[in-house]
Parts: C-alpha cells; sequence; structure tokens
C-alpha cells in the first residue's frame, strides 16, 4: 500500500436508507422487537426502494436508557427479544404477557420494562431447562451458541448475575472480593449464581437467533443493515470488569478521566459522558486483539459498521473525574492509523462509515482520509454561514453519507420551528422552497445530493415535530422513547411510497 492509498475504498454505488433504531419499532410489548414490526419495517423499506436500514447500538442498556451505555460491546438487549414464539412454543403463557401488553404504545416505558421483562425471561428459562432440550424451534443449538461466543458469553454471564445478585449495583460498590474479576474467577460459585448464568446466556441464544432470521430476510429483500458502534464502553461493563488493563484506571478501578467532547453545536457545555478511557498503550501491545475481536462480532450482524465519534480515534477529549461538566478537559492522542491498519488486515471486507461530527482538525482530517471511510454531512448543521459551509450539498462529495438529521438532532420540522428567520431565508433561498413541507424540502435535498449514501429519520419522513425527536445530548433521562405507530407507516405508504419511488429512481438511488 502507497501512502495516498486510502485503506478502505468501499462505497461505489448510490443507495438511501432510512435510520430507526428497533426500539422504536412498532409493537404489544412495551418495546420494539425481532418481531413482526420489524418484519413490517421491512416490507416498507421494501415497497419505497430504499436499500439500507440503519439501527442505534443493540446491546443491553441500563441507567438512563441509552444504548452508548451498555452493560456489555458484545451482548444484546434482551429487551429486543420477540416474545411471540416463546408464546407459540409453549415456554409463556398469554395471561403472563397481559401486564407487558398493558404498557403504553405511544413511548417506550423503560421503568415498567425493568418490572417485567426479565421475569418472562425467566420463566420462560425455567420451562426450556426443564424440558432438557438443547435447541428451541430452529434457533440452533444452544450449547454450541455457548462455545462459538464463549470470548466473550460467560464474562458477560457472570458479571450480570453478580450484578443481580447485588440488586443492580455498579461493580465498583460490590463487595470488595467481587470487585476483581481474577478474584470471582479462582472462586467457586454458588448454584444460584451458575443458574442465573445459565439463563443470560438462554437470553443471548434467543436474541442472536431472532436477529439473525431478521438479517436474512433483510438481505433477501435487497435491504442492508448498518450498526452502530459507540467508541467508549460504559463504566459499569462486563468489559471494564473483566478487561481492567485495557482502561485507563486507578488501583481501585476508578478512572483517572473520563470521555466527553467539549462544547459543541449539540451542547455549550459539551457532553459529559462518563465513560472510562482506553489504555491505548495496553491495545497496541496485543495487536488491537480486543478490537479486533469486537469488530468481527459485529461484522456478523452487520452489513455496515457506523463508528461512533469517529475523531475520538485521532485524539479523544480527556475530562478529570471531579468536572460536572465537559467544559474543561484536554486533547490525548490515539493510536489512529495503526488501529485501522490491524482491523483492516484481520477484517479486510468490513465496511464502515465514520461519525466525523463535532471538533475535526486537520489531523482528524488526515486519518479520515488515510482509512478512505465515508464521512457525515449533515444538512441540518448546513445553513446560517456561508457558501463554504461543508455540509451544504453543493460541497458534498460522493464518498459521504448525507442525511436530514441524526437520532441527536431535532426532527427537521421541530429544528425548523425554533430558527430565527435569518436561517430560515438561508435555507428557502437556497433550496428554493418556501418552507412549508421542510422535512421533504429536506429529503429531497439528501436524495439528489452527491452524497452516494443518504439517511433519511423515520421521523422526517413522517414530517413529526420535536415530540418525536429521539435522543438530547446531555440530557441525562427521558430519551429514546419514541415509537413508530403502524397507523403512521401505513399513511405513508399510501400517501408518500409512489414520491419516494420517483425520487429515490430520478437520482439513480433505486433498489434494484
Amino acid at each position: 500500500m502507497t501512502e495516498c492509498t486510502p485503506l478502505y475504498d468501499w462505497l461505489d454505488e448510490r443507495s438511501a436508507g432510512v435510520l430507526l433504531p428497533i426500539s422504536s419499532l412498532p409493537g404489544s410489548y412495551g418495546i420494539g422487537n425481532f418481531g413482526s414490526g420489524a418484519y413490517r419495517f421491512l416490507d416498507f423499506l421494501s415497497s419505497a426502494s430504499f436499500r439500507l436500514w440503519q439501527i442505534c447500538p443493540l446491546g443491553p442498556t441500563g441507567y438512563g436508557d441509552s444504548p452508548y451505555q451498555c452493560f456489555s460491546a458484545f451482548a444484546g438487549n434482551p429487551y429486543f427479544i420477540d416474545l411471540k414464539p416463546l408464546l407459540d412454543d409453549g415456554l409463556l403463557q398469554i395471561e403472563e404477557l397481559e401486564p407487558l401488553q398493558r404498557l403504553s404504545k405511544d413511548r417506550v416505558d423503560y421503568g415498567g420494562l425493568y418490572e417485567l421483562f426479565p421475569g418472562l425471561l425467566e420463566i420462560a428459562y425455567e420451562r426450556f431447562s426443564g424440558r432438557g432440550d438443547s435447541s428451541l424451534l430452529d434457533y440452533g443449538d444452544i450449547d454450541q451458541f455457548r462455545t462459538d461466543n464463549e470470548s466473550w458469553l460467560i464474562d458477560y454471564a457472570l458479571f450480570m448475575a453478580l450484578k443481580d445478585s447485588f440488586n443492580g449495583q455498579p461493580w465498583l460498590e460490590w463487595p470488595p472480593q467481587y470487585r476483581s474479576y481474577a478474584t470471582v474467577k479462582k472462586s467457586k460459585l454458588s448454584p444460584a449464581i451458575i443458574r442465573k448464568m445459565d439463563a443470560l446466556v438462554f437470553q443471548q441464544y434467543l436474541f442472536a437467533a431472532q436477529f439473525k432470521k431478521l438479517r436474512e430476510e433483510a438481505s433477501r429483500r435487497g435491504i442492508q443493515l448498518m450498526g452502530d458502534i459507540p467508541i467508549f464502553v460504559a463504566m459499569d461493563s462486563a468489559d471494564v470488569w473483566s478487561k481492567r488493563e485495557l482502561f485507563d484506571l486507578n488501583k481501585s478501578g476508578k478512572p483517572k478521566f473520563v470521555a466527553g467532547v467539549p462544547p459543541d453545536l449539540f451542547s455549550e457545555d459539551g457532553q459529559l459522558w462518563g465513560n472510562p478511557l482506553y489504555k491505548w498503550e495496553n491495545h497496541q501491545s496485543d495487536g488491537f486483539a480486543w478490537w479486533i475481536e469486537r469488530i468481527l462480532a459485529n461484522s456478523a450482524l452487520f452489513d455496515i459498521i457506523r463508528l461512533d465519534h469517529f475523531r475520538g480515534f485521532e485524539s479523544y477529549w480527556a475530562v478529570p473525574t471531579k468536572e460536572k461538566t465537559a467544559r474543561k478537559g484536554k486533547w490525548l492522542p490515539c493510536p489512529g492509523l495503526a488501529l485501522f491498519q490491524s482491523l483492516q488486515k484481520a477484517c479486510p471486507d468490513v465496511q464502515f462509515v465514520a461519525e466525523d461530527l463535532g471538533v475535526i482538525t486537520k489531523e482528524v482530517d488526515t486519518l479520515c482520509q488515510q482509512t478512505g471511510l465515508p464521512r457525515m454531512a449533515v444538512l441540518q448543521f448546513a445553513f446560517g454561514e456561508n457558501s463554504e459551509n461543508p455540509f451544504l450539498p453543493h460541497n458534498v462529495v460522493a464518498n459521504q453519507v448525507i442525511y436530514t438529521g441524526t437520532h441527536d438532532n431535532e426532527t427537521t420540522v421541530g429544528w425548523y420551528a425554533s430558527l430565527d428567520e435569518h436561517v430560515r431565508d438561508h435555507i428557502r433561498r437556497y433550496l428554493g422552497v418556501d418552507g412549508k413541507s421542510i422535512a421533504w424540502d429536506f429529503i429531497r435535498a439528501a436524495i439528489r445530493s452527491p452524497a452516494r449514501l443518504a439517511i433519511i429519520p423515520m421521523q422526517d419522513l413522517l414530517s413529526l415535530d420535536n415530540a418525536a425527536r429521539l435522543n438530547t445530548p446531555g440530557q441525562p433521562f427521558g430519551n429514546w422513547q419514541w415509537r413508530l405507530h403502524l397507523h403512521d407507516l401505513e399513511r405513508l405508504e399510501v400517501d408518500s411510497v409512489p414520491y419516494l419511488v420517483e425520487q429515490l429512481a430520478l437520482y439513480g438511488r433505486i433498489n434494484s
């Protein structure tokens, strides 16, 4: 490879997709899942000639409900398991599901899910275990699943079983002997912990089998799935507990600095994420083995992988643990190109997208050019300045992914309503519109742009206001709750699918 040859060069066709988290799908069990709502959404994507479905991270969420703060970088969120197959197979009874079905279908009630969902999975496991079977339905052999995923699955199950036994406390608050992974691994586990671990393995078995079926159906319809990898992992996670050496912690296991970003377009105080930072020298010394394993695991799930906070692979914002905001911190270097060279060698066919929003320096630009990864352009960040804004459609290039907005943005309708007249005037004059259908004005601009991939949040396709906003950065609670109504999807199919097909065909993005 010469210096000017990028590591990756995969985005060579024009296409379009929709951003919708699994949690936002319609359904009867309190949250979107891998069941009929997901397949119904594939119907819509196929009918509208979309070729991609972008989702948010799939990990098991905890305090704050954010998919970017998960108990594991490898495990799946058990809330996404479709319970209907368990009902059909006799592992659950209809009356046992009734309290869950009474939860809101408008918003995700995470508190209600926490009270009801784990108990149902426990009941299903007890009945499955009582049968003495090695498999469920056509999901494959559970012992083989355990063997295939042993490198992360057993540590995750052990971590979550212990966490459950300590009433959900973070691992730093467990009794001292249990805070040490090495000590626990040498100890004899109680029958209750072993049984809980087996139940947790069963949950991951269900998750993996159901998601595999969903991906296979998407592939059959010519629809790719784009996943999302958070750059950092949660402090209270199996990864940090079991692999302390990979993280910048003191002797007691507490972080010296935590992750975040300085003040930016999303937040005046910056974003204080609180994740522990990596001890990059240890990652580099073993050839980035943990990262390679993580990317390989995700490439088995997704066709395309969005790398969250890509600029953090060049240098990252380290905030002292005592700080209450992310205003004060310092930039620290990351291995950058060396990491991606190792990933390219181990995972040559992986298709990455770089989420390169935030404070972008010349060094970050250089890393983007060296890796060749498609970068993001967000139309909501394009207006109000001058013609040189890189997100304006005339400045976007082919090797980019253009969005009307992201999961962190306001909806386009809500955003436009909040703008001052100067910015709104710029938008109207630039796009040649009156702004009365601003979400569709932006959708058309994205579809017509030079970027080879255009992605539209589902809320913008429905022209929804900020009541449908998914996430507000810097706001720790009340996020990730919006859900799609089936009747809204049906209305969109009737009113807009023919027009979408026409637009995608006109601008070379049709699903062939």
